[in-house]
């Protein structure tokens, strides 16, 4: 179990394009909407991360607002306030071939400290971090034991369920020396055949659970075409109660594991008990 504090920093990984970013953001509206006090600090050099929240305004950058005022930096000059108050941060990347993108976050997160940021009042505190990179300067939330609690955001697909075993590779590593410890794994819906079952079994073999399944609805897409989360867009809809239930689900949780991966004939294993492999193959032939 983590100790129960009143501010609470979690880092969402999750495979490149798996709707890491549009989860985060529809959860945290979801969450806000409910009274909560929150922060997305966005951990990809794409700046992508609040773009919903914010309604598109092109966030600056901390590392392009450092470059830019030669380092005198003030806290409004990186950060902007969106839907129902959430503070956004993006922290940028260096320029394309040049530095190590990790750095950014790094920088960031040091930046937001100084300039007090991390206020009492924040209830949650969320980095949404590049793709499934775990290593270097984007491990640095969970390295440095800022985010104590981390989701994966994955579906049925199996180059998902891989980085999700990867990433979970990387907690586990972290959990050994520190604080840090799995919520759970999101499933974000690609209507995968048995996708449910499939995800169940897989967040068991990792010791952790299923938090919540988001089903696949175009409303989303719809949403995001008018840069907005679906609960500010339409919040009668069915999905976006779905993602109110997912933050339910993230702020009433309290079951938290050092993840146990699992090694790649295991998880193979598991994929073709569910027939993940012969539709691939089948696909193929097509």
């Amino acid at each position: 179990m983590l100790e129960n504090k009143r501010m609470r920093q979690i880092a969402i990984y999750g495979k490149g394009g798996i709707g890491k970013s549009t989860t985060t953001q529809n959860l945290t509206a979801g969450l806000a909407e409910s009274g909560k006090k929150v922060m997305v600090v966005g951990c990809d050099p794409k700046a992508d991360s609040t773009r919903l929240l914010l309604g598109g305004l092109n966030q600056r950058t901390v590392l392009d607002t450092m470059r830019e005022n030669g380092g005198a930096v003030e806290l409004d000059h990186i950060m902007r306030h969106g839907y129902l108050g959430t503070k956004c941060v993006e922290s940028g990347g260096p320029e394309p071939g040049v530095g190590c993108a990790g750095r950014g976050i790094i920088t960031s997160i040091g930046l937001l400290e100084r300039l007090g940021a991390y206020t009492e009042e924040l209830d949650y505190v969320f980095y949404d971090v590049l793709g499934d990179v775990v290593c270097g300067g984007f491990a640095m939330p969970i390295r440095e034991g800022k985010a104590k609690e981390i989701y994966i955001v994955a579906s049925g697909e199996m180059m998902a369920l891989y980085a999700a075993n990867n990433i979970a590779k990387g907690i586990a590593k972290f959990a050994q020396k520190g604080e840090v410890r799995m919520g759970g794994i999101i499933c974000n819906s690609r209507n995968v055949d048995r996708e449910v079952d499939l995800l169940r079994a897989f967040s068991a073999e990792l010791g952790t659970q299923l938090i919540y399944f988001v089903p696949r609805d175009n409303v989303v897409q719809r949403a995001e075409i008018r840069r907005k989360t679906v609960i500010e867009y339409s919040p009668e809809t069915h999905q976006a109660q779905e993602y109110r239930n997912l933050a339910k689900a993230i702020d009433e949780n309290t079951f938290f594991t050092i993840p146990k991966p699992m090694s790649g004939e295991r998880l193979e294993e598991i994929l073709v008990e569910f027939g993940l492999m012969d539709m691939m193959e089948d696909d193929y032939r097509i």
